[in-house]
C-alpha cells in the first residue's frame, strides 16, 4: 500500500476501523496466476482474522494452509470536487481528487472443516453484529439441527497477521481553508458515502 506520511495511520486506529467496518475482501491467487476475491465478514482478534465462505464458492477449493494471502478493508470514501476549495477562486490550480480510508492485512491462510471451529466462529461473528441491539438474535435461538445443516454449507477461514497497513486520505494536503470547504461539500453531496468521509475528515481534525 502507497501511504504518504500524512494519510498513515498507527496500528490503533487500524485495529479500531477494521472492527467498525467488520468485512474484508480476501484476494488471493488462483492456480491459474489469475487474483480471486470475495467479501466475507470478520473478526480480528490478537495476530488472527476469523472468517468463513460458502461452500458453494469455488474461492476456498483454490486455498491451501500457509497460503499467502490479502484482506483489504475499505472505510468511506468519496469523489472531491476542486469547485469546493475556496483556492480556485484564487488561482485556479486546483483539481479533483478521491478520499477514503483502507487498511490491508496480509497473511497465511488456515482452511477449517471442523463443525465445532465452525459454530464457534459463527456464533462470534454474530455476537459482534448483534451484541448492541435491545434483543439480540444469538445462535442458539435456532434448533440445534437446522444450524448443523447451515454450518454444512460453509468453510472456515482464518489468517495469521504478518503484516499491517492502513491509509487515511483525508485532504491532510490542504489548507485548514480548504478542508472546510471540502467537509461541507460533501455534506451537500446528499449520499451517505460522502457524509461518512466528512465524519471521518472531522474526527481527524479534532
Amino acid at each position: 500500500m502507497y501511504v504518504p506520511p500524512p494519510h498513515a495511520v498507527d496500528h490503533t486506529q487500524i485495529r479500531s476501523m477494521v472492527e467498525a467496518i467488520g468485512a474484508a475482501e480476501l484476494v488471493t491467487t488462483a492456480a491459474d496466476g489469475y487474483p480471486v476475491a470475495t467479501l466475507l465478514p470478520i473478526l480480528w482478534r490478537g495476530d488472527t482474522v476469523v472468517a468463513h465462505m460458502a461452500r458453494a464458492n469455488p474461492h476456498w477449493r483454490e486455498l491451501s494452509d500457509d497460503q499467502p494471502a490479502l484482506l483489504v478493508v475499505t472505510g468511506p470514501q468519496a469523489y472531491v470536487s476542486p469547485s469546493w476549495y475556496a483556492a480556485k477562486a484564487e488561482h485556479g490550480r486546483v483539481v479533483p481528487t478521491w478520499n477514503y480510508t483502507s487498511a490491508h492485512l496480509t497473511g497465511r491462510l488456515t482452511v477449517h472443516d471442523d463443525p465445532e471451529w465452525l459454530l464457534h466462529a459463527v456464533t462470534d461473528l454474530t455476537d459482534r453484529h448483534e451484541g448492541h441491539r435491545a434483543q439480540p438474535w444469538a445462535v442458539d435461538d435456532a434448533p440445534a439441527a437446522f444450524v448443523a445443516g447451515q454450518l454444512r454449507g460453509i468453510v472456515g477461514i482464518s489468517m495469521r497477521v504478518e503484516r499491517v497497513e492502513g491509509k487515511a486520505k483525508l485532504s491532510q494536503n490542504r489548507s485548514t481553508a480548504d478542508r472546510a470547504d471540502v467537509v461541507h461539500g460533501l455534506r451537500q453531496e446528499g449520499v451517505p458515502g460522502a457524509a461518512a468521509v466528512a465524519r471521518a475528515m472531522d474526527a481527524d481534525a479534532t
